[in-house]
């Protein structure tokens, strides 16, 4: 993995909220999120077709095409088709201000390869660094999930694997929400890198920590960090994991950490984002933002020293799972 991240990709910025995931952010706003990653040293950058119906990819392009495309490493997905349709036939998502497109999931050969294309195209580059196969799982294609497992193992998978070998992307992996279907693609596939997203946070990691960690450590594949805040919950919005619903016993969980790290003068979001870079497992983590201020803060949490005790501490109360691994500077 050393071929597609160095340390300098460890704090990315993700296309989430750029795709107007939470807020209707207009192009200026979302240009100024952008300008302020790049002008903070950040030189990795998640997106996918997904997020705003293209809109995402058509905005990382915009700005990424006035950059040289060897200073950054650039990650989209595959798992979706887009048509355009009217206004009017857009259909219901989370996106507060989609472009007009329907979709369709295909994890089929033929469907990777356009998406790849059409992903490169929207955005004017030549290449993408990192392809993560998206949404395949339960949590988003319900019962058909076994169809498209079946359906990415014999198309997705060989074509990803085939243009790793040609040397027209560098990695790739599972982009999901859940860790299942990560284990199951190691079983029949040679993924790189996988982005898991909601599964490893401060608040929330035993699982991860007993099942995925281990596994992916055992293939020699990275993670990259997807929703490490929990969707903003962790910075204080009223949403957890992209659900208005909360968890019970999260909000105490998290205050109390916030308390805890608040004596040793440390921010949650510091103490979240180290919490997660303490596994050399994780390449990488890419919280979204949705203005200039949120990546100052992100840039800031990561050039904060985090004391040994405050970890100690957390674990000592049984706020940080026992086996997670924590900072050892």
């Amino acid at each position: 993995m050393n071929h597609i991240f160095e340390d300098k990709h460890r704090l990315g910025l993700g296309g989430v909220a750029i795709g107007t995931g939470f807020d209707a952010l207009s192009d200026a706003q979302a240009y100024q999120v952008l300008s302020k990653a790049w002008e903070l040293g950040i030189r990795y950058y998640d997106t996918s077709p997904w997020y705003g119906l293209t809109k995402s990819e058509h905005r990382f392009g915009e700005f990424l095409q006035q950059r040289e495309r060897s200073e950054y490493v650039l990650s989209s997905k595959i798992g979706r088709l887009f048509e355009p349709v009217a206004v009017s036939a857009v259909p219901p998502t989370m996106w507060k201000a989609p472009l007009a497109f329907d979709f369709q999931h295909d994890y089929t050969a033929d469907g990777t390869k356009r998406s790849i294309d059409e992903s490169l195209q929207r955005m004017g580059v030549d290449y993408l660094d990192v392809v993560f196969v998206h949404d395949l799982s339960e949590d988003q294609v319900g019962d058909r999930y076994p169809y498209f497992f079946k359906q990415a193992e014999q198309g997705a998978f060989k074509v990803l694997s085939d243009y790793r070998e040609q040397g027209i992307i560098k990695g790739w992996g599972l982009g999901v929400n859940t860790i299942e279907p990560i284990l199951e693609c190691l079983e029949v596939a040679d993924p790189d890198v996988c982005l898991s997203a909601t599964q490893y946070s401060i608040l929330a990691h035993e699982d991860a920590v007993d099942r995925l960690l281990p596994a992916v450590q055992k293939r020699g594949v990275k993670l990259v960090s997807g929703a490490g805040y929990n969707s903003g919950f962790i910075a204080g919005r009223n949403r957890y994991n992209y659900k208005p619903h909360i968890p019970k016993g999260m909000v105490a969980k998290r205050d109390r950490i916030a308390e805890i790290a608040g004596r040793y003068d440390v921010d949650i979001i510091a103490l979240a984002l180290h919490f997660i870079l303490a596994s050399d497992i994780f390449a990488a983590i890419v919280p979204g933002a949705s203005t200039a201020e949120q990546v100052a803060d992100n840039v800031r949490a990561l050039r904060t020293p985090i004391p040994l005790d405050l970890w100690h501490e957390l674990k000592e109360e049984g706020l940080i799972y026992s086996q997670a691994p924590v900072p050892l500077y």
